[in-house]
């Protein structure tokens, strides 16, 4: 615009003092100016954008697939096109980086009236998470550099990287309480709506143990005897607020604790009990732009900015899969923590009375944490003494296996087991922690 503004300034000091070669020249100019104009939109708007990803789910270390397709359905051959199709900046510049790149995904391009070019490139996804590969950035101008056009194109395409999952040898965190529906070998409770048998009376026997048909059949007292139960299931609790996980320890320590909540969700999905999963974490998902992929630019930047997912929401609601059972449910839970991410929203103590009554009480909560202030062993303990079972399981380098959080909980009569690599989570359910 400055340059067709200049030249028309030009143009009209050339017509007052009657210089005709400036007035001549001017018209070329102003004649190229538009044309280029003109072309360089037309480059750039008459280009078609497909983009064939070969899977939107992965495991840790898998590839994906992608190819860009890239047609000029206008009528004009396009002398350079500058294509560069988005992936996670953030994923590359860490050390070592979530995602690998292979092949071509940048280029300069060059093509005829009706051409087709194609960018093949593949992903290997290094960690678990919620990655968004495109949209692609477009950039093209006239031959004389004067205009430059910017385009976003294509609608992204989102992979989901599953944690990984450890199998666990046994699974002993249960809540050991008289109503329950898992069967005990020994007596330690018993539950009241499970009658094993009748037996005679016995000095101390409550009146509502006692047997009346039997009682009025035999003309003896006796006594209703009931199966030792506990209840089963787990609720997961996991904390996820960015204070709890210091950054000399990230991003192992965080993927730690997510890779445990998996792998327990999936040991008692296997015993067919129930299961759920409550975070204060933040859902990536929730970084999704909404207004869509298609937008033309003044700038690169401004362009380039547009194409990854917010960086931000406001989102202070915990992140809840309730307590249920079956397949369908550990892949609820499995998806959730693939997206789930730090956040400095809700603290574990603001979090857990906000899901406290959501919580069944007829399943274990397990919360993993990293870290465990005296607010967080504070806020368990008042769980545990509303009639929750609580345990807690804390994600700990091997060097601090004395952390001073285990002796909080340990004060608030929360049991405690530790982890401090991925190779221990498969004994996870020995001996607990005893200090």
């Amino acid at each position: 615009m400055r340059w067709i503004l200049g030249a028309i300034l030009l143009l009209i000091v050339g017509m007052v003092f009657q210089l005709g070669l400036l007035v001549y020249a001017m018209y070329v100019l102003l004649g190229v100016l538009v044309v280029s104009r003109y072309l360089a939109r037309e480059w750039i708007q008459n280009v078609v954008v497909t983009r064939e990803c070969s899977r939107l789910t992965a495991r840790i270390g898998e590839t994906v697939a992608v190819i860009v397709t890239l047609k000029n359905s206008g009528r004009w051959p396009i002398p350079w096109l500058l294509v560069e199709d988005s992936v996670p900046r953030d994923a590359l510049a860490e050390r070592p980086p979530r995602i690998t790149l292979e092949g071509k995904r940048v280029g300069i391009l060059q093509f005829s009236a009706g051409g087709e070019k194609r960018l093949l490139y593949q992903v290997t996804f290094n960690r678990r998470g919620y990655y968004q590969l495109g949209p692609l950035l477009l950039e093209s101008g006239d031959l004389f550099g004067l205009h430059r056009r910017f385009r976003v194109e294509s609608e992204p395409h989102y992979v989901l990287v599953y944690p990984r999952v450890v199998a666990i040898e046994g699974y002993n965190i249960a809540s050991r309480r008289p109503i329950g529906e898992v069967r005990l070998t020994y007596r330690l409770f018993e539950d009241p709506t499970r009658i094993a048998g009748v037996r005679e009376y016995r000095a101390g026997d409550s009146l509502n143990r006692i047997h009346w048909r039997a009682t009025a059949r035999t003309g003896a007292l006796h006594s209703k005897v009931y199966e030792p139960s506990c209840v089963a299931g787990m609720t997961l609790l996991l904390d996820f607020h960015r204070d709890s996980y210091p950054a000399r320890g990230e991003p192992h320590r965080s993927d730690l604790a997510v890779t445990t909540a998996a792998s327990l969700a999936n040991a008692v999905y296997q015993l067919g009990q129930q299961f759920g999963l409550m975070t204060n974490g933040r859902d990536a998902a929730d970084r999704i732009r909404q207004e869509g992929a298609r937008h033309e630019f003044r700038t690169r930047a401004m362009a380039k900015d547009s194409t990854g997912m917010l960086d931000q929401n406001d989102r202070l609601r915990p992140v809840v899969v309730e307590t249920r059972r079956g397949a369908e449910q550990l892949q609820r839970i499995l998806e959730t923590l693939a997206r789930v991410e730090l956040t400095d929203g809700l603290t574990f103590p603001q979090f857990t009375q906000e899901v406290a009554s959501r919580m069944p009480r007829d399943a274990t909560v397990v919360a993993i944490l990293s870290e465990v202030p005296p607010e967080t062993a504070i806020a368990l303990g008042n769980l545990r003494r509303s009639g929750f079972a609580v345990t807690a399981v804390l994600t700990l380098p091997n060097d601090d296996r004395t952390n001073e959080g285990a002796g909080r909980l340990m004060a608030e009569g929360v049991s405690i087991r530790s982890i401090g690599n991925e190779v221990e989570i498969s004994s996870l359910c020995g001996e607990q922690w005893v200090r």
